[in-house]
């Protein structure tokens, strides 16, 4: 007798809707370099470009943004044919995963195309960047053609209700307060409505922190309960789900986005990229940036001002600097201002710095501060 088949998981009308919305341009596309080879031409296709020279960052939007420049790929070569035909092998096996309702991780997909034969990936950065041009044409997420990281995004603690659709189709109710245990809701790599319904909540901002260590301090110290406050540690620089759900937060709930990271140049960029989106994913930042997010600190102001115990800048950190000093994320004067005091300084410190002064200084005093003087609390 042969075994039974896995039942597919359940999906919803909304989410089949989103998928075939998605598919649709696959099909388009790969309608279209058929009816050219159809007809004897030698099959092309146009994209935009995602050089340096055509991206820029839109000031009045605040995100980075592509250009009008076009590219063609073209078969009249060989590489052009081999990546044209690597991007038909993608559309089919998107195609397939929609069929048997699956997903794959990015990783899977580059061992997949072991065999496509002549025209396999090389490297994963190699069908990464297949992917983006593939979000390009179709003006969609990954997401949407079911492909995703081998890592979730953040974890949240916090008065918010949602509901979430799991890999069986059942829909459950979940507070990220009451019913999580110490590490929260861990977001996972779709969160998207299909996926993920954001219900209600009692929160007035979003703490969007770098460092597992101080959201644990700062739940254990019952911040976010005394504040209405939502933690969301950004584990890092954020992955793109985390950007997307802080994004929802913001533009669904209606919640100020406030970036509590370390003092360095690197941490200034994980803001930006929270704020503002990155080149990388200039062609998403609709969905990903977040203008209106605002940094807490750690500043170089805080260094002085709170006496904090600080490292001295590497070389590399002062290159980084220096950079950030013609970077259009930075320009306004506080910014200009805070990066050219740590230039002057030399120091840099991380948020555990605070714990100087005890375990209840960064809740009991220094973000009350930093808070009310931004005008959230």
């Amino acid at each position: 007798m042969p075994p039974k088949r896995a039942k597919a998981p359940a999906t919803t009308t909304e989410e089949e809707g989103r998928h075939t919305q998605a598919l649709a341009p696959t099909r388009a596309l790969a309608r279209s370099i058929y009816d050219q080879l159809n007809a004897g031409e030698i099959p092309r296709m146009r994209l935009p470009l995602r050089t340096k020279q055509n991206i820029a960052f839109q000031m009045r939007e605040g995100v980075w943004k592509l250009g009008r420049a076009l590219g063609t790929r073209s078969a009249r070569k060989l590489d052009g044919a081999l990546m044209l035909l690597r991007t038909f092998y993608l559309v089919d096996f998107i195609n397939e995963m929609a069929r048997e309702n699956k997903t794959s991780t990015l990783r899977e997909l580059y061992y997949i195309s072991e065999g496509w034969e002549e025209s396999k990936f090389h490297s994963e950065d190699e069908s990464n960047l297949l992917i983006e041009d593939l979000e390009v044409l179709c003006e969609r997420l990954r997401e949407d053609f079911r492909l995703h990281p081998e890592e979730n995004g953040a974890s949240v603690i916090g008065d918010l209700t949602l509901r979430e659709r799991n890999r069986k189709g059942v829909v459950k109710k979940i507070n990220c307060r009451n019913d999580v245990g110490d590490g929260g809701y861990a977001l996972p790599f779709n969160v998207e409505s299909e996926k993920i319904r954001l219900e209600s909540t009692s929160a007035k901002f979003v703490l969007a922190i770098e460092c597992g260590g101080m959201v644990d301090r700062l739940a254990e110290n019952g911040f976010d309960e005394q504040h209405d406050a939502l933690l969301v540690h950004l584990k890092g620089q954020p992955a793109r789900s985390t950007r997307r759900f802080l994004k929802r937060l913001n533009t669904e709930l209606h919640l100020p986005v406030v970036v509590f990271t370390d003092g360095d140049p690197w941490s200034f960029r994980i803001f930006a990229s929270v704020a503002f989106g990155a080149i990388k994913t200039a062609h998403i930042s609709q969905y990903l940036a977040t203008p209106s997010a605002e940094f807490l600190g750690v500043t170089a102001s805080d260094i002085e001002n709170y006496d904090l115990p600080s490292d001295k800048l590497s070389e590399q950190d002062v290159r980084a600097l220096e950079a950030e000093l013609t970077d259009p994320r930075f320009q306004t004067a506080d910014w200009r201002a805070e990066i050219e005091l740590m230039l002057k300084n030399g120091r840099k410190a991380e948020q555990q710095s605070l714990a100087k002064y005890g375990l209840n200084y960064v809740t009991d005093t220094y973000l009350p501060e930093k808070l009310g003087e931004m005008g959230v609390l």
